[in-house]
């Protein structure tokens, strides 16, 4: 019997690496992305995932502290050098960045791809000191469609809030982007297998989903806050696809994938069908999603 061929062969890679707050550093955490990128655009790479605000770091000192690290979309210099590169190695990449519209601050997420700006996310759940500069997000949870398949965004602290991976997976999302700065928190931090809870909510959302997700972290420490690395790349059964990257190495996770399959897979067996067995006459109504415009009713 001949192999069957994928109709989506997409290598997925996720960047983790050590931005740092200050504006001093923003043109080096910049092109750290852009070398990290280029290596995996070399490696064969057809979608890139770089960390939140992968260009400022992450602690600012103040809402004008957080101004002065923030950019216009698709304007602004690292956009702009992010799109270059996308256009370049005619690859898509994803990236954070702490995004100014007029005096508005969004912690976002930028999709880029061959044909340049493809579109974006605002954070909706806003960790922590985050709430002192950042506005929440405004332009829901967007899935995009794109020649490798249908990308969805989140950030974070929005993993730990069911509602968004299932909104994007039941919009149609081939695949989730993760974009995370996860913070160290009170222990126990890691398992004996060295997993953080992101890395397992992370595999639950694609589980329950059977949507892949592609988590990138950053590791290193900023005043006194610490990151917790665990990038990760889960497949639509929720596994990692190789292995999780450890909670403070620089790395590139690779993973080959077929993105199509993420719309059969929630047909588990004759007689499960995830779509099919939601109870939404039960529940959709005291949770919203049936109000939500892009859902199918």
């Amino acid at each position: 019997m001949s192999e069957s061929v994928a109709v989506s062969a997409v290598r997925v890679a996720v960047v983790q690496f050590d931005p740092q707050v200050g504006i001093h550093n923003i043109q080096s955490n910049l092109q750290n992305s852009l070398d990290l990128a280029r290596e995996a655009a070399m490696n064969g790479a057809d979608l890139i995932v770089l960390p939140e605000l992968a260009n400022t770091g992450y602690l600012f000192a103040n809402r004008q502290d957080a101004f002065d690290h923030a950019e216009t979309i698709p304007d602004g210099p690292s956009v702009k050098a992010w799109i270059n590169f996308a256009q370049k190695h005619q690859v898509y990449l994803v990236a954070g960045l702490a995004e100014q519209d007029a005096m508005q601050l969004f912690d976002t997420a930028v999709l880029l791809g061959p044909d340049g700006f493809v579109g974006k996310y605002r954070k909706a759940h806003l960790w922590n000191k985050e709430k002192l500069w950042f506005t929440p997000g405004n332009l829901g949870f967007p899935v995009f469609e794109t020649s490798i398949g249908r990308i969805g965004l989140l950030i974070c602290w929005d993993i730990w809030f069911p509602e968004v991976p299932r909104l994007l997976s039941q919009q149609g999302a081939d695949i989730i982007c993760s974009l995370n700065n996860w913070v160290w928190t009170p222990p126990p931090l890691f398992d004996e297998t060295g997993k953080c809870m992101a890395s397992y909510l992370t595999m639950t959302a694609a589980h329950v989903n059977n949507v892949f997700i592609a988590a990138a972290d950053r590791i290193g420490k900023e005043q006194d806050a610490r990151y917790l690395g665990c990038s990760l790349i889960a497949g639509t059964n929720g596994w990692p696809i190789g292995k999780i990257a450890s909670a403070d190495e620089q790395t590139i996770l690779y993973a080959d994938i077929d993105l199509s399959t993420a719309r059969s897979a929630p047909i588990w067996n004759n007689l499960n069908d995830l779509l099919r067995d939601r109870r939404t006459d039960v529940y959709d109504e005291l949770l919203g999603y049936c109000h939500h415009p892009r859902l199918p009713r």
